[in-house]
């Protein structure tokens, strides 16, 4: 599936969410996501770098999230879906 999306996993795991990224996955930690969901009101093109920064935490990481965005279409529209996303999970 191309794009990025959250999956939930639920209890029982030490990471209860993951980022897709394409084919290949992120956990995300409780306390990154509750920053997420802090932040999850800024505009599209802010709270891309702010999520790009506080879940890539490697530079190769960085560079494939943004590559995932801008192969799958549009990055604004994603990442407008995705903050929806995490203000439910």
């Amino acid at each position: 599936m191309k794009g990025l999306r959250f999956e939930r996993l639920g209890n029982g795991h030490y990471y209860k969410v993951v980022l897709h990224i394409g084919s290949t996955y992120v956990p995300v930690s409780d306390e990154t996501l509750a920053t997420l969901k802090d932040q999850s009101l800024l505009p599209a093109e802010r709270f891309l770098e702010f999520l790009v920064d506080k879940v890539g935490y490697s530079s190769y990481l960085k560079e494939q999230i943004r590559a995932e965005l801008k192969s799958a279409g549009d990055p604004v529209t994603q990442v407008t879906v995705l903050q929806g996303v995490i203000r439910d999970l």
